[in-house]
């Protein structure tokens, strides 16, 4: 599993650094729009069927065909406006899946995963703790579309290539580890997790049952 995650961190590096290289000097081109969007909903598509997840599945069967159709008919006019939207509408959906699952009785997104990688328990403390962390991400997750817009309309194309495509990688990865520093400094009671353990929770497909209701920290 450890050398599975290094393999995928690197690859996510290079597609960052290629697509980052074909956004400034082939952004018009259709093959290029292959090229980047292609790798991206590849593994939603995997991971949509693996999880059962219906809705995501078929909007992402969508894109793939959207896809085709656009590297068929040529290419598009304004190509940099669909580079906007996929980066500022994957954080605006990913902000949205989080938040939502702050909503009612159940864990949150975050709750979800620990739940897994702990087992089947979490300890009030830990439940609360998850609660904090799925507000952060989901809060990540909205400032940075936000941002993403701000610098398509106010700063040169190739300052909002570097965001998408190299910093924000790296803005999520400071934003993991941070997490994890903080995490076991505040809290050094909770259990040690591996990285490796929290991927391979992501992604298993959901679980039915859940802590009961009296056990869970309201929010």
């Amino acid at each position: 599993m450890n050398a599975r995650l290094g393999a995928g961190v690197a690859a996510v590096l290079l597609y960052a650094v290629l697509s980052h290289q074909l956004m400034l000097h082939a952004a018009e081109e259709p093959w290029a729009v292959a090229a980047i969007f292609g790798p991206l909903l590849l593994p939603c598509l995997a991971l949509a069927w693996r999880r059962g997840n219906r809705l995501v599945l078929a909007l992402t069967v969508a894109a793939l065909a959207a896809l085709v159709f656009i590297v068929a008919a040529g290419g598009l006019g304004d190509v940099k406006r669909l580079y906007l939207a996929q980066h500022a509408g994957w954080h605006v959906v990913l902000g949205l899946s989080f938040a939502a699952s702050l909503r009612g009785p159940g864990l949150s997104l975050v709750g979800q995963v620990a739940w897994r990688v702990h087992g089947g328990w979490l300890s009030p403390e830990m439940q609360a703790y998850t609660v904090q962390v799925t507000r952060l991400w989901a809060g990540y997750f909205f400032a940075m579309a936000a941002l993403s817009v701000g610098v398509f309309v106010m700063a040169p194309w190739s300052v909002w290539s570097l965001l998408a495509n190299l910093l924000t990688p790296v803005a999520i990865a400071l934003l993991f580890v941070g997490e994890y520093v903080v995490r076991y400094w505040l809290h050094p009671e909770f259990e040690r997790v591996k990285l490796a353990d929290a991927v391979r929770a992501f992604q298993q497909p959901p679980e039915a049952p859940a802590p009961a209701a009296d056990a869970r920290v309201s929010r």
